[in-house]
């Protein structure tokens, strides 16, 4: 990680600088990155205990969550923490790792939502196959890829940042270290960087979305013959997904298929998907999905039962 950088740490501005606003943002980040850990926390707990909760698409969602949980902890702590303190440095080191996690968990996420629509598009369109398709196998190769699909995004954003030289100015208009506010700060041309990491950013993106697309309106065409019941009940099986697709690609699109122009404007869109959607996603899947909303009673109810037994 060796390069030509006087720069030995960075300074976060953070969401604002206005203290009393900061003061009701730590509560408020708090609030939510508890909400995060615990919900995730939660639906993670309850898949792997339920022995009826063993479809693929289960098998995914545990994986989402632990992701979400992964990927919100890359910032939010970081975040929080600068709430309360005026010194909101963070050691060059600890910045590039901060940029390797946030991009590594969020382009798993986004394969894993692929993933996860392709499961349904299955299910749906080839039910007669999806026992052979669907494999515990097939899915766990499918996660692995997802895996290896965001370390080796991450690992060619990292690099071409680490390459850059940093002499000053340290402060980075942001509340994590992300790529546009650090190409910003380094003190050569790097215009040709930019257009290899929006490349980089906007191909998966815009690759995935355009395949998750294709997976719904293939799923809508063959639903055309369905009853208004079969109808009902595969749009109830795929609105959770739908949802949280749109919630965690809107803003990835809008930060990373373009180049940054207003920082300001970044980091406030980069709240949704670093923290709203990790969020919402155990509120959106358990409140919509009535398996996971029993399986989750059965496991407090034993839970309870056994301490009573006690």
């Amino acid at each position: 990680m060796e390069n030509a950088s006087s720069v030995k740490e960075f300074i976060l501005l953070g969401v604002s600088e206005n203290q009393a606003v900061q003061k009701i943002c730590f509560v408020m980040f708090l609030f939510f990155y508890m909400v995060i850990v615990a919900g995730n926390l939660l639906i993670v707990i309850t898949v792997i205990s339920s022995q009826c909760l063993n479809s693929p698409m289960y098998f995914f969602l545990c994986y989402l969550s632990f992701v979400d949980i992964c990927y919100s902890s890359v910032t939010a702590p970081k975040m929080i923490a600068n709430f309360l303190v005026e010194n909101k440095t963070i050691s060059f080191v600890g910045c590039i790792a901060q940029l390797f996690g946030v991009h590594f968990f969020g382009c798993t996420e986004i394969f894993i939502l692929t993933v996860m629509a392709y499961d349904r598009y299955v299910a749906i369109c080839r039910p007669l196959h999806y026992t052979t398709l669907m494999t515990r196998r097939v899915c766990g190769w499918m996660v692995i890829g997802s895996w290896v699909g965001g370390f080796v995004h991450s690992t060619v954003q990292t690099l071409l940042t680490t390459q850059l030289p940093f002499c000053g100015p340290n402060k980075i208009d942001h509340y994590f270290c992300d790529v546009h506010p650090l190409l910003q700060l380094a003190c050569t041309n790097t215009y040709a960087v930019g257009i290899i990491v929006v490349a980089n950013s906007g191909m998966i993106t815009l690759s995935c979305f355009f395949i998750l697309v294709m997976s719904y309106v293939v799923i809508l065409v063959s639903l055309k013959s369905q009853t208004s019941k079969g109808w009902h009940k595969a749009l109830s099986t795929c609105g959770s997904h739908i949802t949280v697709v749109i919630l965690f690609f809107g803003p990835c699109m809008f930060i990373y298929i373009r180049p940054s122009s207003n920082l300001s404007e970044d980091k406030s869109v980069a709240v949704f998907y670093t923290v709203i959607t990790p969020m919402l996603n155990p509120l959106i899947y358990a409140l919509r999905n009535k398996e996971v909303k029993s399986a989750m009673r059965k496991l407090w109810s034993r839970k309870v039962g056994s301490e009573d037994g006690k």
